[in-house]
This record gives structure tokens, sequence and C-alpha cells, in this order.
């Protein structure tokens, strides 16, 4: 994998270091109340996510030149994973919203009861640590792949020595930059199955965020496959 040279900041801004990234989305995830929902005091979730700082200093290096526009690329150099084994889906799905949108995001009623907790992380796009928060690398929402197969998608990902995003993953690329879900370029989260053929993704309706999934023969031109160059705690 080669890591891009370049880390998040706001549209039309210049590009901040990857230090400063790292510590606005900390401070994003705890004025939305993440530290609470995962039994801890904001104290507490400062000093469990603080060792990933280094990390995301070493891999993703100086900043770039230029503005940093995720609506129109698609992508982000790093993002601040929380997954389910601190905080649920449900909880953490409805504190995303649109950029510059008010309403909360929502898990799509076509996940019957109890199916959601089945699409676990496959093999390939397994967390790594066991405290519950990585980072997440070089990502892509895939746009790409609009109208592709999503099988043919995920094999082509897969091929490329990419990895897909799980739902946590994607949860968290929306929580910290809301920029890339836009309309015709949302994107399938193929790095969580449940056994059978449904995929999940992440696309907008009723003006905000749904967690929804779509079937893995069936292409949209829509939505595209979002991936990853890597993972790191």
């Amino acid at each position: 994998m080669t890591d891009r040279k370049s880390t998040a900041g706001s549209d039309g801004l210049p590009v901040p270091d990857a230090g400063a990234e790292f510590d606005r989305q900390v401070r994003t995830l705890t004025a939305l109340g993440y530290p609470a929902l995962a039994g801890r005091s904001p104290e507490e979730f400062a000093e469990l996510v603080a060792p990933l700082r280094a990390t995301a200093v070493e891999r993703v290096g100086a900043p770039a030149d230029g503005p940093y526009d995720p609506a129109a690329t698609g992508r982000v150099p790093f993002v601040l994973v929380v997954t389910r084994a601190l905080v649920p889906v449900e909880r953490t799905m409805e504190l995303t919203t649109l950029h510059g949108g008010k309403l909360p995001g929502f898990v799509d009623r076509s996940f019957e009861p109890g199916s959601l907790e089945r699409f676990v992380a496959t093999e390939e796009a397994a967390p790594p640590g066991r405290d519950g928060v990585h980072l997440l690398f070089d990502v892509e929402r895939g746009e790409e792949f609009c109208g592709a197969v999503p099988n043919d998608a995920m094999a082509a990902v897969a091929e490329r020595g990419r990895t897909l995003l799980t739902i946590e993953e994607g949860v968290a690329l929306l929580t910290h930059v809301p920029q890339v879900l836009v309309k015709n370029k949302c994107f399938s989260l193929g790095g969580s199955r449940s056994g059978d053929r449904r995929v999940p993704a992440l696309w907008i309706s009723q003006k905000a965020p749904k967690l929804g999934w779509c079937w893995a023969g069936n292409p949209h031109t829509w939505l595209g496959m979002a991936s990853a160059g890597g993972r790191g705690v």
C-alpha cells in the first residue's frame, strides 16, 4: 500500500496536518457524545484513542498543498473509527447528518429486527486491535463503481490490494467527513456481510443519511463501492 501524503480539512481550505485533523475528529466524537455512549468520561475516551494519533501522523505524513474537497474527489486520508464493540451502530448512525443538513441519519426498516447484528466484518476487513477503535487510511467512496454489479466491484477492489469498508467504518467516514455523501455518489460497505446476498450501503433518503442494503448482483447507477488502503492502531 502507498499512503497518500495528505490530510483532512474543510472544503476549499488548506489541508491541516494529520495531528490537527486527528484532534478535530476526537473533538467531533466527543461533542456527539461518544464517550458517554461508550461508558467513558471524555478524559477516558481521549486516553483510549490517544495512542492512535502517532500512527496517523506517521502514516499520513505532511499536509498536501491546495484545497481539500472530499465532495468532489470522494477521497479522505484517514478517519478515526469507533466500532460496535464500544457503541452500537444504531446509535452512531443516528448521530450522522448530511453536510449542511440537520436531519439525523437512520437505519432502514429493511433490516429486520436483529439482522443488523449479523452484518459483521469479513475476515479481510476485520478491525485491528481489541479496544474498539482504529484508524482507516486512504479512503475512497468509490464512485467509479456506480452502475457496476456489487460482486464485480468487490472483486476489483480486492485485485487492487485494497480493503472494503465495514458498516462502522462507513458511519465513521460519514461522521467525520459528511461531504463525501452526495447525490448520485453514495456507496456500498462490502466489508460487513451476513452470509447472504445483501451488501450494506449508505445513501440519501428523506434529506438524511440512510443505512440500508442492496443485492450483491444488482447494480445501481448512484451506488459505488467504498474502499481503503489499510487500517492501523
